[in-house]
């Protein structure tokens, strides 16, 4: 099973602090639930202006009752895609793998087959981090001049779903503000890289995106 979260074109290498985002928590009932399951990822740069930060979520709707026992699924590869030519094939990759209560991270580096096919790549930089626990003091790693995190988060994506089931039916002219946030407390498992800009190639504008490769 390969899930892919959509493209992002990201401004990369002059972005100002513009925030980019892809978001999909409701799913086909094959995939909604799932440890495979994709709810958003944001690319945005750094407070150090010289990197980029990259967030995949995954494991949507979870309870905070339920989070203490949420975990990443080691069958599950997360895959941070960097397209830095404009041709939508992605030149460089950055890989993460859960393993004992730890999330191994590689790259980015060249990946030898594009598309659906992803391999784990032993011999690129490998970085790993304590994956935090819930209510647990966020524990972060650096390595290479990149930083990682991995663990439940509150979920940061707003949506107000019942308003817009209104609009959709035509009962309602648009949306409230400041509206009700169907995800307020619930939480997801989250990844994050901190990545310098120069590590990931090109000149102008980078297109991005995230699959998540089930075994």
């Amino acid at each position: 099973m390969n899930k892919t979260k959509q493209i992002l074109a990201v401004c990369g290498l002059f972005i100002a602090g513009a925030i980019v985002v892809a978001a999909d928590h409701i799913d086909a009932p094959a995939v909604k639930g799932g440890t495979a399951d994709i709810t958003d990822f944001y690319a945005f740069q750094g407070e150090n202006t010289s990197n980029l930060v990259f967030v995949a979520n995954v494991q949507g709707l979870l309870a905070p009752s339920a989070t203490g026992a949420a975990n990443f699924d080691e069958n599950v590869m997360i895959e941070f895609n960097i397209d830095n030519d404009g041709d939508n094939v992605e030149d460089l990759v950055i890989q993460a793998i859960p393993r004992n209560g730890k999330m191994y991270f590689y790259g980015p580096f060249a990946p030898n087959q594009t598309g659906l096919s992803s391999a784990v790549n032993t011999n690129a930089t490998q970085s790993v981090v304590d994956i935090t626990s819930y209510a647990e003091t966020a524990m972060t790693a650096e390595n290479d001049g990149m930083k990682f995190f991995a663990g439940p988060r509150d979920d940061p994506f707003f949506m107000d779903f019942a308003r817009y089931g209104e609009i959709i039916g035509g009962t309602a002219p648009g949306f409230s503000d400041p509206g009700d946030d169907t995800f307020k407390g619930t939480n997801v498992m989250s990844i994050v890289i901190e990545v310098p800009k120069a590590k990931l190639g090109g000149s102008g504008t980078l297109n991005t995106w995230v699959t998540a490769n089930a075994k």
